[in-house]
């Protein structure tokens, strides 16, 4: 298709995000053993990976642009129940609406008056500022002050704490394993 652009979730946040998951999650099981916990350690293994394949179906969203719309898709492997992409055409769009979201930060919602509906402005996307020169000139809407929601710098800083946080899983680990065998 002619003038297509595709857009992936930014991988610092794809990375950022599943290493964070995996460092709160991975030494549940572990803690489960060593506490003699209620819960059984395979059924905290199976939502593990339950809940890591909802994080991955959540950060493989794409931003498709052409020249007559503007469409939000998930991989066909994920159920529409579970992440429901949607379409907007070009011409549909009357307004680029800024919202302040409950930590602070600025959102922007596309705005159709014909569907009294609002399309939130996909804003975690490597390519942001590329896509948004698409949207104005595809559109006609100003955009010189549409910015990403984070910068890439803050989810580096998540990274490095994520990395600590794995250095405490280790010992946690190492800890719970250590005990299952002493008791």
């Amino acid at each position: 298709m002619k003038d297509r652009n595709t857009f992936n979730i930014s991988p610092i946040i794809r990375i950022t995000l599943l290493c964070l998951y995996i460092a709160l999650t991975v030494p549940l099981p572990f803690l489960a053993e060593a506490t003699s916990a209620p819960i059984p350690a395979n059924l905290l293994w199976i939502g593990i990976l339950l809940g890591a394949i909802a994080v991955s179906a959540a950060l493989s969203q794409k931003v498709v642009l052409d020249e007559t719309k503007i469409q939000v898709t998930y991989p066909r492997w994920i159920p529409t129940f579970l992440f429901k992409g949607w379409t907007l055409n070009w011409q549909e769009v009357s307004a680029l609406k800024m919202r302040t979201t409950g930590q602070g930060g600025l959102v922007y919602y596309f705005i159709t008056p014909e569907k009294d509906r609002a399309y939130l402005l996909p804003m975690r996307i490597a390519g942001f500022a590329k896509m948004v020169q698409i949207v104005e000139e595809k559109t006609g809407i100003d955009t010189t002050d549409v910015r990403p929601l984070s910068q890439p710098w803050m989810y580096l800083i998540l990274f490095v704490f994520t990395m600590f946080l794995w250095l405490i899983d280790g010992w946690t680990i190492w800890t719970a394993i250590g005990m299952r065998y002493q008791g």
